[in-house]
């Protein structure tokens, strides 16, 4: 029997609720929390989107970027990555998109026929991306 549409909004719907009850939704909304509630952390990211925002602009205006810049984007980018607010949301955020991909695969995997030999057609293993929320 045919499905029409809206069955399969609907269906979505509930699985959208479900996978939002999932651990892994909790600990990235925390870790989320955790970042924009730290003054020092947040000012940091703020800078840094700030600066590669000025560098890409200066790219597309045909000017390099000198030695200096970068030098102080890479001294930026290792005070946020070693930060352990920033290191537990990145985690939190791995977990985050891997779940909706491992969803996204069990989803895909009735829509693409087995290939002789038993494996699935080149789609199905090929999660489509997700862009997770940022902080």
């Amino acid at each position: 029997m045919p499905v029409d549409t809206q069955q399969i909004l609907d269906e979505a719907e509930k699985l959208g609720r479900l996978v939002a009850q999932h651990p892994a939704i909790d600990r990235y909304k925390q870790a989320q929390r955790a970042v924009a509630e730290d003054p020092e952390t947040s000012r940091t990211m703020a800078e840094l989107n700030r600066q590669l925002e000025t560098l890409a602009r200066q790219q597309q205006a045909g000017m390099p970027v000198t030695d200096a810049q970068r030098q102080q984007l890479e001294a930026m980018e290792g005070r946020i990555v070693s930060n352990i607010k920033v290191k537990a949301l990145n985690m939190a955020e791995v977990e985050f998109i891997d779940l909706l991909r491992k969803v996204t695969q069990t989803i895909q995997r009735p829509l693409v026929p087995e290939q002789p030999g038993g494996g699935a057609g080149a789609g199905a293993g090929a999660g489509a991306r997700v862009a997770a929320p940022r902080a």
